[in-house]
């Protein structure tokens, strides 16, 4: 277990170090808003680009790992939703921002990073295949449901809506870019390759530092019991339902697995938060998941890297 958390540790380490500078008032929010701005829609889009583009698509995109980890992610989205709304009364609108926390893991800024501290950089192509679908799948099941909620837009309104909202982000453009230059076999001029091998060698330091600055705002405050399923659902629930699947459908290589699950265990996401906001419903419940779910990924994560080996 000591060797598992010098591997999980680092990384963690970097977040509470954004966390501290943001408290001892040596990093201003300002700061952290340019911070994760330029990792979030530059730095993070490079270096999506830069794997996308060179990926082995034939072998790293398997229905077997999709369904292991998508699986899980659908089942914990209806988890949270349905439980927020049954076991503690939460209005739809609410149950739907709290499904849509237990369902979007934390997959770039702490996925890739763990990822590449435990199994070494040349492991990640399954984790870039998993982040290739992640915001198209999280933000198409989030903005449907959440619409047909609000039961403000159907038909025509409802795909614009939808499309709007997965193509204006930054993420996605680096990952349909890459996507292009893979398919249609374009060499990527030297030059601009070296361009974006600079700017995407500081994406993760500089996202896991921001983060740590965007974590100090989030205040945990009441809400213990709904904060403590979305836990559950995030750390444990989807991670074990990728693991069983992996194992029990067959085919996966232990690279895959390994992939699957760790991407499975790690805490909600920032863009859960963005998607809260975006609707103005449960806010101050997705913030504090966010916190407390980053601090115990530090446990959870090296306890599922321990099982998978």
């Amino acid at each position: 277990m000591g060797d598992i958390l010098t591997i999980v540790m680092p990384v963690f380490l970097v977040v509470a170090a954004g966390y501290a500078a943001v408290w001892a008032k040596l990093f201003s929010d300002a700061a952290v808003d340019g911070l994760m701005a330029f990792a979030q829609k530059f730095a993070i889009p490079c270096l999506l680009f830069a794997a996308i583009s060179t990926l082995d698509l034939g072998r790293d995109f398997d229905l077997g790992l999709m369904l292991s980890y998508y699986s899980g992610s659908i089942i914990c989205f209806f988890a949270g939703l349905f439980g927020a709304r049954l076991i503690f009364g939460r209005p739809w609108e609410d149950s739907v921002a709290i499904g849509f926390c237990a369902l979007f893991a934390n997959s770039v800024l702490l996925g890739l990073a763990v990822g590449e501290r435990a199994y070494g950089i040349d492991s990640l192509g399954p984790n870039y295949a998993i982040i290739a679908l992640h915001a198209p799948v999280c933000y198409i099941l989030g903005i449907v449901t959440m619409e047909i909620v609000r039961a403000q837009t159907g038909g025509m309104a409802l795909i614009r809506t939808v499309t709007r909202a997965i193509f204006r982000n930054a993420l996605m453009i680096g990952i349909g870019l890459g996507f292009a230059v893979n398919l249609s076999g374009i060499a990527v001029p030297a030059i601009l390759d070296e361009a974006v091998a600079l700017i995407m060698r500081a994406a993760l330091p500089a996202a896991l530092f921001g983060l740590g600055g965007v974590l100090y705002r989030y205040k945990p405050e009441g809400d213990a019991g709904v904060i403590a399923m979305i836990c559950a659902i995030s750390l444990v629930l989807h991670p074990t339902i990728a693991w069983s699947l992996g194992k029990t459908m067959g085919g996966l290589s232990q690279e895959q697995l390994r992939a699957a699950v760790v991407t499975a265990a790690m805490a909600p996401g920032v863009n859960t938060y963005i998607f809260a906001d975006m609707y103005g419903a449960a806010r101050r419940v997705v913030a504090s998941s966010i916190l407390i779910g980053t601090g115990l990924t530090v446990i959870t994560g090296s306890a599922w890297i321990l099982l998978v080996g």
